[in-house]
């Protein structure tokens, strides 16, 4: 089994409790698909813990920002990323440690494929930047030049922030609310993609974090992703942004409410 962690974004409290859960679990194996950074006011402590549990991680967009430009985001996220550039620089930290980071930051991959899957950060044919939202399943061109390029039975994606399902040829976009228990099984004769949703910073409308845990296909059964929503102290974690002089306000609301 795999746990499948994305859009950490510098929450400590949320990612300190979806690995809990993970461990708790019993789950030894950790795939995180990027957007370790931005937004949270714990980028070095999420970085470390990061690079201590996860087999990978791929590079999100807000990597892609921090090591090259932001001048496409909007205001709060350009904002937080120079917030975290200066953080990960604090002469305050041992400098072997922030060259760590940097060079953490500098060799993350765009994709990786294991065990019957495709694991990136946006979509299969834009692995860092497209957006896979919910309305994408009632337009047929996108999903099939996106199935197109998949690689794997299964692909797994974050970006949105917004959990839920994709089936090769479907119309709908299934959300983890409408599985019993939370549990979807692939069928063996369709592509599927899906959302983790994001630990650090949700926009479903539920607060809650979210992941997934991935039990590939063996002989005789079929693959299955479970889909995990936990509480955490978002008000915490709300908190620690207000109390960071350069983190927008609006950061830190918009986590109480899951948006």
């Amino acid at each position: 089994m795999i746990a499948v962690i994305s859009d950490l974004h510098s929450n400590i409290q949320a990612l300190s409790r979806a690995l809990e859960d993970i461990a708790e679990l019993g789950v030894t194996r950790i795939a995180c698909l990027g957007d370790v950074v931005g937004y949270g006011a714990n980028p070095r402590e999420c970085l470390q813990l990061v690079m201590e549990r996860c087999e990978f991680t791929l590079l999100g967009n807000h990597e892609d920002a921090m090591m090259n430009f932001a001048e496409d985001f909007n205001d709060n996220a350009r904002a937080a990323i120079h917030w975290t550039q200066d953080r990960l620089n604090a002469p305050e930290f041992p400098a072997d440690q922030n060259f760590a980071f940097w060079n953490f930051l500098g060799e993350l991959p765009h994709q990786v494929e294991t065990d019957g899957a495709l694991f990136v950060h946006g979509s299969p044919r834009d692995p860092v930047r497209e957006y896979m939202l919910p309305r994408d399943a009632r337009n047929p061109d996108k999903m099939e030049r996106v199935f197109a390029a998949q690689t794997q039975p299964v692909s797994f994606v974050g970006h949105s922030h917004v959990p839920g399902v994709y089936v090769e040829g479907g119309e709908k976009h299934i959300s983890p609310r409408e599985l019993e228990n939370g549990i979807y099984v692939v069928p063996k004769d369709r592509r599927v993609l899906v959302n983790v949703g994001s630990v650090g910073q949700p926009r479903d409308g539920d607060p809650r974090l979210s992941y997934v845990i991935f039990e590939p296909a063996a002989e005789g059964r079929a693959a299955r992703i479970a889909f995990r929503r936990l509480a955490y102290d978002h008000e915490a974690a709300s908190r620690s942004i207000r109390a960071e002089q350069g983190l927008p306000v609006y950061l830190a609301e918009r986590l109480l409410v899951g948006r």
